[in-house]
């Protein structure tokens, strides 16, 4: 296998190589910013399908007890909602028994 021989130096070297270096640089430019669009899309998945499980239970409730629940925590203890709460912070309002509850999930330092 040839090698080149470089006469000027490692920078004619670089000068010689730039295509393929910034070819490079690109990629991994790319792959990062791919890799944090897919974080920032799991992240936003992960709270929608909170909030799902959150609502569903608390229509469950509904439709069973005929009120509805009076805390996250008792959706937790009786539907066995479980939602990563070092995460997300789940903020969960009742005005009335026969009105559904507002709630709201928040990812913990977003």
């Amino acid at each position: 296998m040839r090698q080149k021989k470089f006469a000027g130096g490692p920078l004619d070297a670089v000068k010689d190589n730039i295509f393929p270096i910034l070819l490079f640089a690109g990629i991994v430019v790319i792959f990062i910013f791919s890799l944090n669009n897919a974080k920032e899309s799991s992240a936003a998945e992960e709270r929608r399908i909170a909030e799902e499980s959150i609502r569903r239970a608390v229509v469950s409730c509904y439709a069973i007890e005929g009120t509805y629940p009076e805390s996250y925590e008792y959706i937790k203890e009786n539907y066995k909602v479980r939602i990563d709460e070092k995460k997300f912070f789940i903020r969960y309002e009742v005005f009335a028994s026969n009105i559904m509850p507002e709630f709201r999930i928040v990812e913990v330092g977003g």
